[in-house]
Protein backbone atom coordinates (compact mmCIF):
# COMPACT_ATOMS: atom_id res chain seq x y z
CA UNK A 1 0.00 0.00 0.00
CA UNK A 2 2.85 2.02 1.04
CA UNK A 3 4.51 2.11 -2.72
CA UNK A 4 1.59 2.61 -4.15
CA UNK A 5 0.80 6.22 -2.23
CA UNK A 6 4.35 7.39 -3.02
CA UNK A 7 4.43 7.52 -6.45
CA UNK A 8 1.21 9.30 -6.31
CA UNK A 9 2.30 11.88 -3.69
CA UNK A 10 5.14 12.56 -5.60
CA UNK A 11 2.99 12.70 -8.88
CA UNK A 12 0.87 15.55 -7.15
CA UNK A 13 4.00 17.36 -5.48
CA UNK A 14 5.26 17.75 -9.12
CA UNK A 15 1.52 19.25 -10.80
CA UNK A 16 1.72 21.29 -7.86
CA UNK A 17 5.22 22.74 -8.51
CA UNK A 18 4.07 23.15 -12.08
CA UNK A 19 0.81 25.18 -11.65
CA UNK A 20 2.44 27.37 -9.38
CA UNK A 21 5.45 28.04 -11.95
CA UNK A 22 2.68 28.35 -14.27
CA UNK A 23 0.79 31.11 -12.22
CA UNK A 24 4.41 32.95 -11.60
CA UNK A 25 5.03 33.15 -15.42
CA UNK A 26 1.56 34.24 -16.14
CA UNK A 27 2.18 37.05 -13.52
CA UNK A 28 5.53 37.85 -14.76
CA UNK A 29 4.02 37.93 -18.40
CA UNK A 30 0.66 40.65 -17.45
CA UNK A 31 3.05 42.45 -15.33
CA UNK A 32 5.57 43.21 -18.58
CA UNK A 33 2.01 43.76 -20.68
CA UNK A 34 0.85 45.79 -18.40
CA UNK A 35 -0.07 49.50 -19.90
CA UNK A 36 0.69 48.31 -23.62
CA UNK A 37 -1.74 47.61 -26.50
CA UNK A 38 -2.07 46.19 -29.79
CA UNK A 39 -2.70 47.40 -33.33
CA UNK A 40 -2.78 44.89 -36.30
CA UNK A 41 -1.90 46.16 -39.66
CA UNK A 42 -0.20 45.46 -42.72
CA UNK A 43 3.26 46.55 -43.96
CA UNK A 44 2.14 49.68 -47.02
CA UNK A 45 5.47 50.75 -49.01
CA UNK A 46 5.87 53.25 -51.72
CA UNK A 47 6.92 52.02 -55.53
CA UNK A 48 7.52 54.68 -58.55
CA UNK A 49 7.36 54.42 -62.35
CA UNK A 50 10.27 55.15 -63.87
CA UNK A 51 10.23 56.51 -67.20
CA UNK A 52 12.68 58.53 -70.00
CA UNK A 53 12.56 61.72 -70.54
CA UNK A 54 13.11 61.18 -74.54
CA UNK A 55 11.39 59.55 -76.78
CA UNK A 56 13.95 56.77 -78.30
CA UNK A 57 13.63 53.00 -79.09
CA UNK A 58 15.57 50.75 -76.35
CA UNK A 59 19.04 49.90 -76.95
CA UNK A 60 19.67 47.78 -73.93
CA UNK A 61 18.15 46.59 -70.45
CA UNK A 62 20.77 45.44 -67.62
CA UNK A 63 18.36 44.84 -64.61
CA UNK A 64 15.61 41.80 -64.29
CA UNK A 65 12.42 42.18 -62.54
CA UNK A 66 12.77 41.09 -58.47
CA UNK A 67 16.54 42.33 -58.40
CA UNK A 68 17.76 44.82 -56.00
CA UNK A 69 19.47 47.94 -57.25
CA UNK A 70 21.09 51.01 -55.60
CA UNK A 71 20.62 54.42 -55.75
CA UNK A 72 22.22 55.58 -58.96
CA UNK A 73 22.71 52.49 -60.78
CA UNK A 74 21.80 52.26 -64.43
CA UNK A 75 19.00 50.27 -65.13
CA UNK A 76 18.25 50.61 -69.23
CA UNK A 77 19.67 52.96 -72.15
CA UNK A 78 18.13 54.74 -75.26
CA UNK A 79 19.91 54.80 -78.77
CA UNK A 80 21.91 57.75 -78.76
CA UNK A 81 23.13 58.07 -82.67
CA UNK A 82 20.98 60.86 -83.69
CA UNK A 83 21.99 62.84 -80.74
CA UNK A 84 25.56 62.12 -80.70
CA UNK A 85 25.37 63.62 -84.67
CA UNK A 86 23.51 66.52 -83.33
CA UNK A 87 26.20 66.97 -80.48
CA UNK A 88 29.42 66.76 -83.19
CA UNK A 89 27.68 69.27 -85.35
CA UNK A 90 27.19 71.94 -82.60
CA UNK A 91 30.55 71.48 -81.69
CA UNK A 92 31.57 72.47 -84.81
CA UNK A 93 29.49 75.32 -84.60
CA UNK A 94 31.15 76.18 -81.61
CA UNK A 95 34.41 76.13 -82.68
CA UNK A 96 33.97 78.31 -85.63
CA UNK A 97 32.17 80.84 -83.60
CA UNK A 98 35.19 80.64 -81.02
CA UNK A 99 37.79 81.60 -84.32
CA UNK A 100 35.38 84.38 -85.11
CA UNK A 101 35.43 85.74 -81.39
CA UNK A 102 39.76 85.84 -81.60
CA UNK A 103 39.79 87.55 -84.09
CA UNK A 104 37.31 90.23 -83.29
CA UNK A 105 39.42 90.70 -80.33
CA UNK A 106 42.65 90.50 -81.80
CA UNK A 107 41.35 93.43 -84.35
CA UNK A 108 42.79 93.94 -87.52
CA UNK A 109 46.44 92.12 -88.91
CA UNK A 110 49.58 95.11 -89.20
CA UNK A 111 49.84 93.84 -92.69
CA UNK A 112 46.35 94.94 -93.57
CA UNK A 113 47.18 97.60 -91.99
CA UNK A 114 50.15 98.18 -93.81
CA UNK A 115 48.35 97.21 -97.02
CA UNK A 116 46.04 100.29 -96.39
CA UNK A 117 48.69 103.35 -95.64
CA UNK A 118 50.09 102.01 -98.86
CA UNK A 119 46.62 102.51 -100.69
CA UNK A 120 46.25 105.89 -99.02
CA UNK A 121 49.59 106.92 -100.21
CA UNK A 122 49.24 105.84 -103.76
CA UNK A 123 46.01 107.63 -104.01
CA UNK A 124 47.55 110.74 -102.97
CA UNK A 125 50.52 110.73 -105.07
CA UNK A 126 47.38 110.43 -107.75
CA UNK A 127 45.78 113.57 -106.37
CA UNK A 128 49.08 115.46 -106.42
CA UNK A 129 49.66 114.40 -109.97
CA UNK A 130 46.57 114.64 -111.54
CA UNK A 131 46.28 118.27 -109.36
CA UNK A 132 49.71 119.60 -111.55
CA UNK A 133 48.21 118.30 -114.66
CA UNK A 134 44.68 120.50 -114.31
CA UNK A 135 46.92 123.43 -113.16
CA UNK A 136 49.02 123.18 -116.35
CA UNK A 137 46.15 122.63 -118.61
CA UNK A 138 44.38 125.80 -117.18
CA UNK A 139 47.67 127.82 -118.12
CA UNK A 140 48.00 126.32 -121.10
CA UNK A 141 43.97 126.72 -122.30
CA UNK A 142 44.48 130.43 -121.51
CA UNK A 143 46.87 130.78 -124.66
CA UNK A 144 44.81 128.34 -127.29
CA UNK A 145 47.73 125.40 -126.93
CA UNK A 146 45.30 123.04 -125.15
CA UNK A 147 41.23 123.16 -125.38
CA UNK A 148 39.26 123.87 -122.35
CA UNK A 149 38.00 120.10 -123.07
CA UNK A 150 41.11 118.84 -121.82
CA UNK A 151 41.67 121.02 -118.85
CA UNK A 152 37.59 119.92 -117.98
CA UNK A 153 38.64 116.46 -118.24
CA UNK A 154 41.73 117.24 -115.92
CA UNK A 155 39.40 119.13 -113.48
CA UNK A 156 37.30 116.12 -113.25
CA UNK A 157 39.71 113.13 -112.87
CA UNK A 158 41.11 115.22 -109.75
CA UNK A 159 37.82 115.10 -108.27
CA UNK A 160 37.61 111.24 -108.56
CA UNK A 161 41.15 110.88 -107.43
CA UNK A 162 40.30 113.01 -104.39
CA UNK A 163 37.31 110.64 -103.63
CA UNK A 164 39.52 107.46 -103.56
CA UNK A 165 42.30 109.07 -101.40
CA UNK A 166 39.36 110.19 -99.44
CA UNK A 167 37.78 106.43 -99.07
CA UNK A 168 41.19 104.94 -98.52
CA UNK A 169 42.35 107.48 -95.79
CA UNK A 170 38.90 106.13 -93.93
CA UNK A 171 39.52 102.31 -94.60
CA UNK A 172 42.86 103.22 -93.25
CA UNK A 173 41.41 104.96 -89.87
CA UNK A 174 38.71 101.47 -89.64
CA UNK A 175 41.34 99.59 -89.80
CA UNK A 176 43.62 101.24 -86.76
CA UNK A 177 40.96 101.31 -84.93
CA UNK A 178 40.02 97.94 -85.35
CA UNK A 179 36.55 95.80 -84.90
CA UNK A 180 33.35 97.86 -82.82
CA UNK A 181 32.73 96.82 -79.58
CA UNK A 182 29.26 96.10 -80.38
CA UNK A 183 30.24 93.87 -82.99
CA UNK A 184 32.82 91.57 -80.63
CA UNK A 185 30.08 91.50 -77.63
CA UNK A 186 27.11 90.43 -80.52
CA UNK A 187 30.09 87.68 -81.48
CA UNK A 188 30.32 86.84 -78.01
CA UNK A 189 26.49 85.84 -77.23
CA UNK A 190 25.96 83.82 -80.34
CA UNK A 191 29.33 82.44 -78.61
CA UNK A 192 27.55 82.04 -75.40
CA UNK A 193 23.96 80.78 -77.26
CA UNK A 194 25.93 77.95 -79.02
CA UNK A 195 27.58 76.26 -75.65
CA UNK A 196 23.79 76.80 -73.73
CA UNK A 197 22.68 74.78 -77.14
CA UNK A 198 25.46 72.08 -76.14
CA UNK A 199 24.75 71.76 -72.77
CA UNK A 200 20.98 71.00 -73.10
CA UNK A 201 21.81 68.70 -75.78
CA UNK A 202 24.50 67.05 -73.09
CA UNK A 203 21.16 66.88 -70.69
CA UNK A 204 19.45 65.34 -72.89
CA UNK A 205 22.07 62.68 -73.93
CA UNK A 206 22.22 62.05 -69.86
CA UNK A 207 18.49 61.71 -69.87
CA UNK A 208 19.39 58.47 -72.35
CA UNK A 209 20.00 56.38 -69.36
CA UNK A 210 17.67 55.64 -66.92
CA UNK A 211 19.30 55.11 -63.44
CA UNK A 212 17.70 53.74 -60.09
CA UNK A 213 16.15 57.35 -58.12
CA UNK A 214 16.87 55.28 -54.93
CA UNK A 215 17.81 51.45 -53.33
CA UNK A 216 14.25 49.53 -54.08
CA UNK A 217 13.77 46.05 -56.03
CA UNK A 218 12.58 46.34 -59.42
CA UNK A 219 8.43 45.27 -59.41
CA UNK A 220 7.80 45.30 -63.19
CA UNK A 221 10.26 45.36 -66.35
CA UNK A 222 7.67 47.34 -68.52
CA UNK A 223 9.48 47.83 -71.74
CA UNK A 224 12.47 45.64 -73.98
CA UNK A 225 14.76 45.91 -75.94
CA UNK A 226 14.00 48.11 -79.45
CA UNK A 227 10.71 49.37 -78.40
CA UNK A 228 9.89 52.82 -78.52
CA UNK A 229 10.31 54.60 -74.70
CA UNK A 230 9.02 57.83 -73.93
CA UNK A 231 8.17 60.28 -70.92
CA UNK A 232 4.28 58.76 -71.40
CA UNK A 233 5.55 54.78 -71.44
CA UNK A 234 7.03 53.23 -67.87
CA UNK A 235 10.14 51.06 -68.23
CA UNK A 236 10.08 49.97 -64.75
CA UNK A 237 7.92 50.42 -61.57
CA UNK A 238 10.80 50.08 -58.86
CA UNK A 239 9.75 49.41 -55.34
CA UNK A 240 11.48 51.57 -52.65
CA UNK A 241 12.65 49.42 -49.97
CA UNK A 242 12.37 52.92 -47.76
CA UNK A 243 10.39 54.01 -45.74
CA UNK A 244 8.14 51.32 -44.80
CA UNK A 245 5.49 51.79 -42.43
CA UNK A 246 2.13 49.18 -40.88
CA UNK A 247 -1.29 50.56 -42.21
CA UNK A 248 -3.59 50.29 -39.38
CA UNK A 249 -7.21 51.32 -38.12
CA UNK A 250 -7.40 52.47 -34.99
CA UNK A 251 -11.25 52.75 -32.86
CA UNK A 252 -12.29 56.03 -31.37
CA UNK A 253 -11.44 54.96 -27.54
CA UNK A 254 -7.51 54.67 -28.54
CA UNK A 255 -7.08 57.61 -29.62
CA UNK A 256 -6.04 58.86 -26.44
CA UNK A 257 -3.40 56.53 -25.72
CA UNK A 258 -1.69 56.81 -29.08
CA UNK A 259 0.81 59.91 -30.01
CA UNK A 260 2.20 61.05 -32.71
CA UNK A 261 5.89 59.87 -32.15
CA UNK A 262 5.81 56.81 -29.69
CA UNK A 263 7.88 53.77 -30.15
CA UNK A 264 6.55 50.70 -31.35
CA UNK A 265 7.67 47.59 -31.51
CA UNK A 266 6.36 45.35 -34.50
CA UNK A 267 6.30 41.31 -34.45
CA UNK A 268 5.95 39.32 -37.65
CA UNK A 269 4.67 35.41 -38.21
CA UNK A 270 7.49 34.45 -39.54
CA UNK A 271 9.91 36.14 -37.09
CA UNK A 272 7.77 36.32 -33.78
CA UNK A 273 10.97 36.80 -31.45
CA UNK A 274 13.21 39.38 -33.24
CA UNK A 275 10.26 42.75 -33.28
CA UNK A 276 11.51 45.73 -35.25
CA UNK A 277 11.41 48.95 -34.08
CA UNK A 278 9.19 51.64 -35.12
CA UNK A 279 7.18 54.97 -34.37
CA UNK A 280 3.41 56.55 -34.53
CA UNK A 281 4.57 58.82 -37.72
CA UNK A 282 1.02 59.40 -38.99
CA UNK A 283 -3.06 59.28 -36.98
CA UNK A 284 -5.37 60.89 -39.43
CA UNK A 285 -7.69 63.34 -38.33
CA UNK A 286 -10.74 62.27 -40.19
CA UNK A 287 -12.75 58.94 -39.08
CA UNK A 288 -13.61 56.37 -41.74
CA UNK A 289 -15.58 53.48 -42.25
CA UNK A 290 -13.47 50.45 -40.79
CA UNK A 291 -12.41 49.17 -44.37
CA UNK A 292 -13.11 45.78 -45.38
CA UNK A 293 -9.73 44.09 -44.81
CA UNK A 294 -10.65 44.27 -40.80
CA UNK A 295 -12.18 41.13 -40.34
CA UNK A 296 -12.91 41.51 -36.60
CA UNK A 297 -16.78 41.29 -36.19
CA UNK A 298 -17.21 43.86 -33.36
CA UNK A 299 -14.84 46.82 -35.25
CA UNK A 300 -16.86 46.05 -38.85
CA UNK A 301 -19.59 48.71 -38.19
CA UNK A 302 -17.23 51.26 -36.21
CA UNK A 303 -15.52 54.37 -37.21
CA UNK A 304 -12.18 54.32 -37.37
CA UNK A 305 -8.59 56.25 -37.71
CA UNK A 306 -5.90 55.29 -40.31
CA UNK A 307 -2.53 55.15 -38.34
CA UNK A 308 1.01 54.81 -39.93
CA UNK A 309 3.91 53.45 -37.69
CA UNK A 310 7.16 53.38 -39.22
CA UNK A 311 9.08 50.86 -39.24
CA UNK A 312 13.11 50.42 -39.43
CA UNK A 313 14.27 47.57 -41.28
CA UNK A 314 17.81 47.28 -42.37
CA UNK A 315 17.77 43.77 -43.30
CA UNK A 316 14.62 44.20 -45.64
CA UNK A 317 12.53 41.38 -43.63
CA UNK A 318 9.15 42.93 -44.85
CA UNK A 319 7.52 42.62 -47.53
CA UNK A 320 4.57 44.64 -49.16
CA UNK A 321 0.94 43.30 -47.75
CA UNK A 322 2.95 41.32 -44.88
CA UNK A 323 0.29 41.38 -41.52
CA UNK A 324 1.88 42.58 -38.33
CA UNK A 325 1.40 43.03 -35.44
CA UNK A 326 2.29 46.65 -33.30
CA UNK A 327 2.90 46.49 -29.92
CA UNK A 328 2.69 50.25 -27.94
CA UNK A 329 3.59 51.32 -24.60
CA UNK A 330 0.96 53.82 -23.39
CA UNK A 331 3.17 54.50 -20.21
CA UNK A 332 5.34 56.90 -22.79
CA UNK A 333 4.60 60.49 -21.32
CA UNK A 334 5.47 62.05 -24.33
CA UNK A 335 6.73 61.36 -27.91
CA UNK A 336 9.83 59.88 -28.71
CA UNK A 337 12.31 62.20 -29.37
CA UNK A 338 14.89 63.09 -32.51
CA UNK A 339 11.96 61.23 -34.57
CA UNK A 340 9.08 63.15 -36.73
CA UNK A 341 6.38 62.56 -37.49
CA UNK A 342 5.80 61.63 -41.20
CA UNK A 343 2.65 63.42 -43.08
CA UNK A 344 0.86 60.89 -45.34
CA UNK A 345 0.76 60.82 -48.80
Amino acid sequence: MKKKVFPLIILILAAAGAYIYWQDQNKKQDDENAGTFKIYGTIDIRDASLAFTEQERIETVLVEEGMRVKKGQVLAKLRTAKLDAAIRELQARIAAQQETVAKLEAGNRSQEIDQARSEVQAARARVENVSRTAQRLQATSRSGATSIQNYDDAKAQLKVDQAQLSASQKALDLLIEGPRKEDIAAARHQLDALGASLDQLQVRLSDMTLTAPADGIIQSRILEQGELAGPSKPAFVLALCDPKWVRAYIPEPMLGKINLGMTAQIFTDSLPDQPLDGWVGFISPVAEFTPRAVATEDLRTQLVYETRVFVKDPKDILRLGTPVTVAINDNQTQARPNVPAEPAN
